[in-house]
């Protein structure tokens, strides 16, 4: 496993294991954000296939993994204030995932005020609290300014932001976990922008955690021709200059042009799998647990493992 800088101002390290790929990728200048479209930051993204399975071993090794990474990034004393914050609208399952994560936390900023003879950090607990402030649609308020609010009363030394994704491939719906320290903009993914969270908007730094939950019509049309020109290009004679064409087609254009066909009949249609419900319990699970073991490091997988039932 080694750093290497194959694209100016931009680090990619990986690693791998049997059941899951980790790549970190370190955005050091402004020639690394024009390259990848993405402000300066650290960005990891662990790659999980079998993550939509209920395997609880792997559940324990994913969020082991997941707490060796924010620690890394994190690196803060233990007796720092963390706020987490679960994005989303509970009442739409895709986008449930930041409150269902947020409802299997340690949450211990109280505990730590009012019983400091049973919790305190010398016992390797962190001050930790925790809001799943809905959506505009709920609360009428700019989900950022309700954090910014909570933030200036709060005085935390770090937020931590949960959010459910829109993934732009098929086989990455609920199979990756992505984390940054460069902040989120929520809605983005599907088309309904809102405030960004990040250190410039609401003062202190920000970590984004965020998983694929939702896959737009345009994705899924490109996906599936993608597919078919591979199985045409098989079944097709030795050097058909055609199909070789079909291949060549840059991926964006390509995407933009189905979508801008799409578009006046279903809009930003957005779909996911029929099992969601599971996945969404099985994901906020294996985060809940990363973030537990991640925050508290007095505290073993095993004691964590409670909160998840």
């Amino acid at each position: 496993m080694t750093g290497k800088e194959k694209i100016p101002g931009v680090i990619v390290e990986t690693e791998k294991s049997p059941e899951i790929t980790i790549s970190r990728v370190r955005i050091v200048n402004e020639e690394g954000e024009k390259a990848l479209g993405k402000p300066k930051g650290y960005y990891v993204t662990l790659e999980v296939p079998r993550l939509r399975e209920k395997d609880p071993e792997l559940t324990e090794e994913v969020s082991k993994n997941l707490a060796e990474e924010l620690k890394t990034i994190i690196d803060l004393p233990v007796d720092s204030t963390v706020l987490v914050i679960g994005l989303g609208n509970w009442n739409v399952t895709p986008d449930s995932l930041g409150p269902k994560v947020v409802e299997k936390l340690l949450v211990t900023k109280h505990l730590l005020e009012f019983m400091p003879e049973k919790f305190n950090t010398k016992r390797g607990i962190r001050p930790v609290c925790a809001l799943a402030p809905g959506v505009l649609g709920i609360t009428g308020i700019e989900t950022g300014e309700i954090i910014k609010g909570v933030v200036e009363r709060i005085k935390p030394d770090l937020v931590i932001v949960i959010d459910a994704l829109a993934a732009r491939s098929l086989e990455r719906i609920s199979t990756t976990i992505q984390i940054s320290d460069s902040g989120i903009q929520p809605g983005s993914g599907v088309g309904n922008r809102r405030m960004g969270i990040s250190r410039e908007s609401i003062g202190v730094p920000v970590v984004a955690i965020g998983v694929p939950t939702v896959v737009d019509a345009a994705t899924v049309a490109s996906d599936t021709l993608d597919m078919l020109i591979s199985e045409f290009e098989r079944q097709a004679k030795p050097g058909s200059e055609f199909y070789k064409m079909l291949k060549t087609l840059n991926m964006e254009e390509k995407y933009q042009l189905i979508r801008e066909v799409l578009y006046p009949f279903v809009g930003e249609l957005v779909v996911t799998p029929k099992e969601i419900d599971s996945l969404i319990e099985n994901t906020s699970r294996t985060l809940s647990g990363g973030l537990n073991l991640a925050l508290h490091p007095g505290i073993s997988y095993e004691e964590v493992s409670t909160f998840l039932q």
